[in-house]
């Protein structure tokens, strides 16, 4: 068994099966980091157990199609929580979870404005109506 520390302090006891489908924890391990707890400081425990969570799923079973529709289940989030996930899987480095991360978030951008994005992030614009005109007329395709 592998001790994982989060940031905010809770433990997690995971097979090895399951800790070296986290990259970096892997890595921790081959270099002799292991004897004691891993420290996750990136992590909340929250996240990490969701992230090990779904890492038993995927090491457990073997049916895609089982798998899809409990990953469609998983990803539903909330957004700020969505964004631990995605940071969290890219941190660890966990394949899988980074890369359904990153689709829920392709798939809540497809076909919304640059307004509605900027909405749905909470990203400023900080272009003047100058700048922003400019950039439209350059990048004319990407907003069609």
């Amino acid at each position: 068994m592998i001790t994982l520390t989060s940031s905010d302090g809770e433990t997690f006891k995971v097979d090895e099966v399951v800790a070296v489908k986290m990259q970096t924890i892997e890595h921790m391990m081959e270099d002799g980091c292991a004897e004691t707890a891993i420290p996750v400081p990136n992590v909340t425990g929250k996240i990490l157990a969701k992230a090990i969570d779904f890492i038993k799923k995927h090491v457990e079973t073997t049916k895609k199609e089982e798998l899809r529709a409990w990953d469609a289940d998983f990803i539903k989030v909330d957004q700020a929580t969505l964004y631990d996930l995605l940071m969290a899987a890219n941190y660890l480095d966990i394949k899988g979870l980074l890369d359904l991360t990153c689709q829920r978030v392709a798939d809540m951008i497809k076909g919304k404005s640059v307004e509605e994005i900027r909405e749905i992030f909470n990203i400023e614009n900080d272009f003047t109506p100058e700048e922003e005109k400019e950039i439209r007329k350059a990048n004319q395709w990407a907003f069609e």
